[in-house]
């Protein structure tokens, strides 16, 4: 473990390219994280949550234009507030 001097040093050096981010997922959702990672070769679970950001900014952007792009991104939103309605704690 680091210490809090060491730790400060790092955060002042990369503010501006990394940020932490904790958040408490269920298993399925770090699961999720592992397939999407080995399936298309990325260097683990972070960077599979880039990944998917960069997936859903570029059918966001295809959705502008593309009427069945809007209707697969308007279905997949749908799906997962269904979804997240349903596990709800």
């Amino acid at each position: 473990m680091a210490d809090s001097g060491q730790q400060q040093r790092w955060r002042r050096k990369v503010h501006l390219v990394k940020r932490q981010l904790n958040v408490m997922a269920r298993s399925q959702t770090h699961d999720a994280l592992d397939r999407l990672s080995a399936a298309f070769s990325l260097a683990g679970k972070a960077e599979a949550v880039a990944f998917a950001c960069f997936v859903v900014r570029s059918l966001m952007q295809r959705a502008e234009y593309d009427p069945v792009a809007a209707q697969l991104l308007a279905d997949t939103v749908e799906g997962y507030r269904q979804q997240r309605r349903f596990h709800a704690p």
